[in-house]
């Protein structure tokens, strides 16, 4: 939908819009899907914008679910079904650990985002999320950027990390230092010191966190290893901060002191655990382990990985903060994401002393948490961006 068009045919926008949405309704339709272990699952269809997608709702007690929407050309909908239940798992777990006071959930919208993604698609999505009124609230994530998220908005108000005053915007930036703050506490572990000065850090995806991140780590002295699909991008930001590029399938293998992991999830596995030369693994990637057994196979390789759903959590950190009562400050969620450092030494310390995996000590950490209602939400969400 082209709303310059829109503008120029009317002469209420706001009523024609009004009007488009509630035209789109009519066609779409929601059906729940019964999995073990989820609150809801749902999958949503409108015809006439030619949307297919899932919205996972695993865990609600400790507030409503929060998570991103991944906008993916899945090669079936099995496929895209099992991501999204396993990335809204995550998200459970992930605001658990930080205590932002809400649930895990999280969406997939079928569509290649470079050649499908359409307004129209984006706002009969959006009027679904209404339809729940607010038992799950949405944001930007792979391949959905904070631009679509205001579209989005145009047919609901539960979504954050908007482009506007009273939003937080884009959490890359919060999510690239929370990662960045998370590799320093596992060279702490491993060598005593958080310097990463000459330290060798092998950077797989240069996307919206990756790019933020690699800056960061060339300030800190990091010696920087790259890799992307993109071969412009690698090629620009390797002259940019003086790194080495190695192709895609071989940026598991290099040897290095930390392999960042930052595309796609599933890529500490049966097939690449044998093949690591790092000394730890931390990256801003989701669901880096295909099972949580290979947490185990990490350990006996003398491996630290940083659990993901720790170290990752500086986007969740950014836009929780502009649900509060108070309004949006960006110095509040600076100061907690900061502290992922401290979170992620607690666990090493925790698995240690256990003699478990760090994945495992965090998921006890988490489960914890949601048992005795720890960092429940007391206060509902307050959408401050509506009065815009």
């Amino acid at each position: 939908m082209n709303t310059q068009v829109l503008e120029k045919t009317v002469q209420d926008p706001k009523k024609r819009l009004a009007s488009l949405i509630q035209e789109g309704q009519k066609t779409l339709h929601l059906e729940k899907l019964v999995v073990k272990g989820y609150e809801q699952v749902i999958k949503v269809t409108d015809k006439k914008s030619a949307l297919t997608a899932i919205i996972a709702i695993h865990n609600t007690a400790l507030g409503p679910a929060l998570g991103g929407i991944r906008i993916q050309p899945y090669p079936s909908f099995e496929a895209a079904l099992e991501d999204a239940l396993r990335l809204s798992k995550g998200m459970t777990y992930k605001s658990a650990v930080a205590e932002v006071g809400f649930g895990g959930g999280k969406s997939v919208i079928i569509a290649d985002p470079k050649k499908e993604k359409s307004a129209e698609l984006l706002m009969a999505f959006g009027s679904a999320v209404e339809k729940l009124a607010g038992l799950y609230i949405c944001a930007e994530d792979m391949g959905c950027t904070p631009e679509d998220v205001k579209i989005i908005r145009r047919s609901t108000k539960y979504v954050v990390g908007l482009p506007s005053q009273k939003s937080s915007g884009d959490p890359g930036p919060f999510t690239a230092w929370g990662t960045f703050r998370g590799i320093q506490s596992a060279i702490k572990k491993i060598t005593n010191s958080d310097s990463l000065e000459g330290k060798k850090v092998a950077v797989q995806g240069l996307g919206n966190v990756g790019s933020h991140l690699i800056e960061h780590l060339f300030w800190a002295g990091a010696e920087l290893i790259l890799s992307d699909t993109d071969p412009v991008k690698l090629q620009k930001y390797a002259a940019k901060y003086n790194a080495k590029t190695v192709p895609i399938d071989q940026i598991l293998k290099v040897e290095c002191d930390v392999l960042a992991p930052c595309a796609a999830g599933g890529i500490i596995n049966d097939q690449t655990i044998p093949h690591f030369r790092c000394k730890a693994i931390a990256g801003c990637a989701n669901n880096q382990l295909l099972r949580d057994a290979h947490a185990l196979a990490l350990k006996e390789r003398g491996i630290l990985y940083a659990p993901d759903f720790v170290i990752n959590a500086g986007g969740l950190l950014n836009v929780a903060e502009e649900l509060e009562d108070a309004g949006y400050n960006p110095t509040s969620p600076r100061y907690k994401v900061h502290h992922i450092y401290d979170t992620l030494m607690a666990i090493y310390e925790i698995a240690e002393r256990n003699k478990e995996s760090t994945h495992n000590a965090a998921l006890a950490l988490a489960d914890y948490r949601i048992k005795y209602a720890i960092g429940k939400r007391v206060i509902p969400p307050t959408f401050h961006h509506t009065a815009e």
